[in-house]
């Protein structure tokens, strides 16, 4: 029987720990994922998880120093919190999983978004956290919402919906709120429906803001309370990807000068077989083997690498006392 998390603990899929134990974590990731059997996707977009690759990799993450994972799969792209436990036995890895749903295109049928309130949404989010969901050795609980997010630059209406059932959940379990915004500046829109319910922007994660490395949009984000995550790095998908690691790097230097390293979070969003090691990507390693190094030689130092990559993701991952 595993532990459920209080206050002041962070909630992993084999039971709470103290934040002091986390260590070095990657905040953004998947260990199994399925993206392409929507309607009118036809790029073969999968992370297919077998677990003797994927343990295989994590131990190559362990290895170099990693901790902690956060898998942010949700139902409908292939979540399985049973797994994850399983996995970060095998691993000794902490592994925190996700609540909630994924954004519109992904919404699992069964899930009946646009046939249900906001409340009743939210309260399935924090049975999840009190009761957590059934597995061979007892309830797996997940210790974050999310990632939750928008199919477009802009907040569909069973988004807001499901944006504001896990502002409401949030409040109601003391959980962080992740989410993915990509390309756009959507991620305010997706704080502002946030901040609307009453969440605490230091509860509040922004993802995939490598996506859109604009500074104005960084520090807004960061101004208003939130959380930047840069989780975008070392993918090669798109140009951007390819090219705009050096604009990503001057963004957090530039944001870190401005006294904002306490709300920086970086991650590589694992999604994709090519991305895995064994298939000449970039694996789980990718921030420790080479990202990191070269925010130290653009003239970062290491206590700010220490804030971002173990003090920050602790912070986001300590459950706070409910507020509502």
């Amino acid at each position: 029987m595993t532990k459920r998390a209080a206050p002041g603990e962070i909630q992993t899929v084999r039971g709470a720990i103290s934040p002091s134990d986390l260590g070095f974590t990657l905040p953004h990731e998947h260990t199994k994922v399925s993206l392409w059997h929507i309607q009118g996707r036809w790029d073969y977009w999968e992370l297919i998880g077998e677990e003797p690759r994927i343990l295989e990799e994590l131990g190559a993450y362990a290895t170099a120093g990693g901790r902690a994972l956060v898998d942010l799969t949700l139902d409908g792209i292939g979540r399985d919190l049973p797994r994850l436990a399983r996995i970060s036995e095998a691993t000794k890895l902490h592994i925190i999983g996700g609540a909630g749903w994924y954004r519109t295109a992904y919404y699992p049928p069964e899930a009946r978004i646009d046939h249900r309130t906001t409340d009743n949404l939210a309260d399935e989010i924090v049975r999840e956290f009190t009761d957590g969901v059934p597995g061979p050795n007892g309830p797996v609980r997940p210790g974050i919402i999310g990632e939750i997010g928008t199919d477009k630059p802009w907040v569909t209406a069973q988004e807001e919906r499901v944006f504001r059932a896990a502002a409401r959940a949030a409040k109601r379990t003391g959980a962080a709120v992740t989410t993915h915004a990509v390309q756009s500046d959507v991620g305010l829109a997706q704080l502002t429906i946030l901040e609307d319910e009453g969440l605490d922007p230091a509860r509040i994660v922004i993802g995939h803001c490598d996506s859109y490395p604009r500074i104005e949009h960084w520090r807004e984000i960061v101004r208003r309370g939130a959380t930047v995550e840069a989780d975008f790095l070392g993918m090669s998908f798109t140009p951007l990807e390819r090219a705009g690691e050096p604009k990503v790097i001057e963004l957090l230097k530039q944001l870190i000068d401005e006294g904002f390293a306490s709300q920086i979070m970086l991650s590589q969003d694992v999604c994709h077989d090519s991305q895995l090691l064994s298939y000449g990507g970039n694996g789980y390693t990718y921030l420790q083997k080479t990202f990191l190094p070269r925010l130290l030689a653009a003239g970062m130092d290491q206590k700010a690498i220490d804030q971002i990559t173990v003090k920050n993701p602790a912070r986001v991952l300590t459950l706070v006392n409910p507020s509502a």
